[in-house]
């Protein structure tokens, strides 16, 4: 509730920015997503209950909301990028727009190879963005996400599934994803989240561990943070 009085005020001021548009619909996203528990490492490390074909039901009035930030965002941005092709905010604002899509339908929808033409447009535009400006690090959060992805596939996928400038590294999706949590402007607490996720996936609980303390400290107020914690702190 806090995030849409801020983005309230924003957008009031400011009703062409397609970033403000773009945070709300993420602000969306990840309320859906604490609410169906889906935010908790146990199941973002858990493959088999990420592809769980058991639909949890999605909140309606929520995801109604989601969709029309989300065709702001992306109706301001195409008019900023009409008048000018490489403008730095409106590109990053398809890529995560693309990326939001891509959460939705892949962990609350269970639309897993559906999202992948939503994960493959967000790199797109990443790459875009990263080839006119190497220092907009916060695009750097696709690039390691889509390095993640390709990685973790079985290898026979990777021969159907092609993302632009992707190997399916996971010691280069680590890179990109520290680069964010190192100097990202809007990205960087995700990037620390998603670096946990990818430590405790790759058996490295420890390292793990540490980043969420690092985190905690910057967020004492987020509860989730301390029940993860915790729970790390149970397995020693």
């Amino acid at each position: 509730a806090g995030t849409h009085r801020i983005l309230d005020r924003h957008l009031a001021e400011k009703p062409d920015d397609p970033l403000g548009y773009m945070v709300r619909a993420s602000a969306y996203l990840f309320s859906e997503l604490h609410r169906l528990r889906i935010l908790e490492a146990e199941f973002l490390v858990d493959d088999d209950r990420i592809k769980a074909k058991k639909k949890d039901r999605p909140d309606e009035a929520v995801k109604l909301a989601m969709q029309e930030a989300l065709a702001q965002a992306k109706r301001h941005a195409e008019v900023r990028l009409a008048a000018n092709p490489g403008d730095e905010d409106a590109l990053f604002t398809m890529c995560a727009v693309s990326g939001i899509e891509t959460d939705y339908a892949a962990l609350v929808e269970k639309r897993q190879l559906g999202s992948l033409a939503y994960a493959r447009q967000s790199q797109r535009y990443a790459v875009r963005l990263l080839n006119q400006n190497p220092h907009y690090y916060d695009a750097y959060l696709t690039a390691g996400v889509s390095e993640y992805l390709v990685g973790s596939m079985p290898f026979f996928m990777r021969w159907f599934v092609r993302f632009d400038e992707v190997k399916g590294s996971k010691q280069k999706a680590v890179e990109n994803l520290k680069l964010v949590a190192q100097s990202g402007l809007y990205l960087r607490p995700f990037a620390k989240i998603l670096l946990s996720i990818i430590h405790l996936r790759e058996k490295r609980p420890a390292e793990s561990e540490r980043m969420l303390r690092e985190f905690a400290r910057e967020y004492p107020g987020n509860p989730l943070v301390r029940q993860e914690l915790a729970r790390l702190e149970q397995r020693r």
